[in-house]
């Protein structure tokens, strides 16, 4: 993988010329001198941001291409040596992938946050993540517009440009596919092909999946295409992190996965003595496990922010054990009625992140609120990982409410059983009191 922040600047072209669509042709002198300015692209080296890139040169801007390693299957290297060679200025490629995992998987696990019921927001966590280095760059190259590729019609757009302008509040924002005179040039993909051929734009060899993918070390997503109707089932061979867990291992797989403050700091294979502890490498490793097991598959229709339905297809091996390993350990360390609390901040904070409002001082607030919530969410859970499933086997923690004398039926402890009578009459007293109205309030049979 690349280094962090590795730039490559291309090649000044002799006097006159300029670096267009892979070959150099003529340029005018006075359209040169009459730049637009500056745009940071998110890009990925694919055939949307590729025709994006040559479209924004088009139109008179210089063109920064940004690329962000969050942890996809992504060929750097080749994506930017054709950024350059389609006249990109420079070409920065950053892996975030450490970075992505601690500053903003590692507080989602201590949240627990879950959209709507289901979905673990894998795609609304990288998105701050990404834009927060493509900010980075704009501001550093004094660059004054950003633009991406996302659609008009889906939640990426809200959440990239929210924390563009959270951070970079002066900034300009491109978004082709909400300008009518590109989306009414590219109708779909025929037409970006088209466009790729004439510009000299190297278009894929293979055939294209008929659904979008999206990925990053903590899941994928798989829409649109065939899965727009959502009574289709999802195709063989389209999961690309996780098996198909009727074809898993008979054997399960018994995890030891350690937690401090709520994050995860050591994962022991209980078999094989595997043990990792970095960041990144523990949730890959998790990755793993959960991948040969077949854990983390969902198939949902969601809500998105913009006010539509949609069909999504999600893989979260890694963020499912951890998920599950974590919500043990803090049933087992924190008040009940802190946990209530929590739990509420939970909901809030997931809405707020697959909204795109990261960068709020709401989501702040809340996750302030959840960090604080985790200084005694400390201790050892053990599980088994098996044919699409995680399950609970132990767990152990210095910092544990869990008391075996005061809950024992074999033991006395601290407590009078004497003292639960009353309480169960304290706590009938509003039944007796409602159940009284309701018998006034009825009328009686003759």
């Amino acid at each position: 993988h690349p280094p962090a922040a590795e730039c490559a600047e291309a090649e000044p072209a002799r006097a006159g010329w300029k670096a267009s669509g892979g070959t150099n042709r003529p340029s005018d002198p006075d359209t040169m001198s009459q730049s637009k300015g500056t745009v940071v692209l998110a890009y990925s080296g694919g055939l949307d941001t590729s025709c994006i890139l040559v479209w924004l040169k088009e139109q008179g801007y210089e063109v920064i291409a940004y690329l962000a390693n969050v942890g996809q299957d992504e060929d750097f290297e080749a994506a930017q040596k054709k950024a350059v060679s389609l006249g990109a200025k420079k070409v920065f490629i950053e892996d975030l992938r450490k970075e992505f995992v601690e500053e903003f998987i590692w507080p989602w696990v201590q949240s627990n946050a879950i959209y709507e019921d289901r979905y673990f927001l894998g795609t609304s966590l990288a998105r701050p993540c990404i834009a927060r280095g493509q900010v980075k760059i704009a501001k550093q190259e004094k660059a004054q517009f950003v633009s991406h590729g996302a659609t008009g019609k889906g939640n990426d757009q809200i959440r990239f440009e929210l924390t563009c302008y959270a951070l970079y509040p002066e900034v300009k924002i491109i978004s082709p596919w909400r300008l009518p005179e590109f989306y009414n040039r590219f109708m779909g993909r025929t037409d970006l092909m088209d466009y790729a051929k004439a510009h000299g734009i190297p278009v894929p060899v293979t055939p294209k999946s008929p659904w979008s993918m999206d990925a990053n070390i903590m899941h994928i997503s798989y829409e649109s295409g065939i899965l727009e109707n959502p009574k289709n089932h999802a195709p063989d061979g389209m999961f690309m992190m996780t098996v198909d867990p009727a074809k898993s291992p008979n054997t399960p797989d018994e995890l030891e996965i350690e937690f401090k403050n709520g994050v995860p700091i050591k994962v022991t294979n209980l078999g094989d003595k595997t043990t990792r502890s970095s960041a990144l490498e523990l949730f890959m490793y998790l990755n793993e496990i959960g991948g040969k097991h077949g854990v983390g598959r969902i198939d949902i229709v969601e809500n998105r922010f913009i006010g539509m339905k949609s069909r999504g297809i999600y893989e979260t091996p890694g963020g499912t054990i951890l998920y599950q390993a974590h919500v043990d350990i803090e049933a087992f360390t924190m008040d009940k009625e802190v946990r209530k609390i929590k739990q509420q901040l939970a909901l809030k904070f997931s809405e707020q992140l697959y909204n795109g409002f990261w960068d709020s001082p709401e989501c702040a607030f809340a996750r302030h609120c959840i960090n604080k919530s985790q200084e005694h969410v400390a201790g050892k859970v053990q599980l088994s990982v098996f044919k699409g499933q995680v399950y609970i086997l132990g767990r152990e923690s210095p910092t544990s409410l869990y008391n075996q004398d005061l809950v024992s039926m074999n033991v006395q402890g601290d407590y009078d059983p004497i003292d639960a009578g009353g309480f169960i009459r304290i706590c009938s007293l509003r039944l007796k009191e409602y159940h009284r109205l309701q018998s006034a309030m009825t009328p009686k049979s003759k």
